[in-house]
C-alpha cells in the first residue's frame, strides 16, 4: 500500500529537464509562460488531468507527449482583453505551459483531450497489467 501511495504522490510531479542554460536564460523562459492551475485525478483505468486555461485560444492548444513527460502549451487569444487587467502587474499576458512527468504506465497513444470553456480535460488510459513487461 505504501508503494501505491508513493507512486500516486509522484505521478503528477512537474517534469525536470536538465540543461546547460544559465540561470538568466532559465528565468527568461519561465517568464514567457504562466503555469496553469491543474488537478491530477487517478481513476481505476485512466489518469485524468483537468487544466484551467482561461482566455486560451482553442486553436492554440498543443499537447505534446515525450514519454514519460507530457507538455501542454496554450496560447491566449490576444484579441480579447480580460477585465481584471487593470493594474500594471497584470498588464502582461502570458501563454500557459504545464510540464508533467507522468511515468511509463500510461497508454499515451490513446490520449484524449477536450476543451469546455476554459477547462481542458486530458484523459490517458492506463496500460493493462497483462501488457506490462515483467
Amino acid at each position: 500500500m505504501r508503494e501505491l501511495m508513493k507512486a500516486f504522490a509522484t505521478r503528477c510531479m512537474p517534469a525536470v529537464k536538465k540543461s546547460a542554460a544559465t540561470p538568466r536564460d532559465a528565468q527568461a523562459r519561465e517568464t514567457a509562460f504562466s503555469r496553469p492551475r491543474y488537478q491530477c485525478l487517478e481513476k481505476t483505468n485512466a489518469l485524468r488531468l483537468v487544466v484551467h486555461v482561461p482566455g486560451a485560444d482553442p486553436a492554440g492548444i498543443d499537447v505534446e507527449v515525450n514519454a514519460p513527460d507530457l507538455t501542454i502549451t496554450a496560447t491566449r487569444d490576444r484579441s480579447t482583453r480580460l477585465a481584471c487587467r487593470t493594474s500594471s502587474l497584470t498588464a502582461a499576458v502570458h501563454d500557459y505551459q504545464l510540464r508533467l512527468r507522468l511515468g511509463f504506465s500510461l497508454t499515451y497513444d490513446a490520449l484524449q483531450a477536450e476543451l469546455h470553456g476554459s477547462t481542458l480535460t486530458v484523459t490517458i488510459p492506463k496500460k493493462s497489467a497483462a501488457g506490462a513487461i515483467a
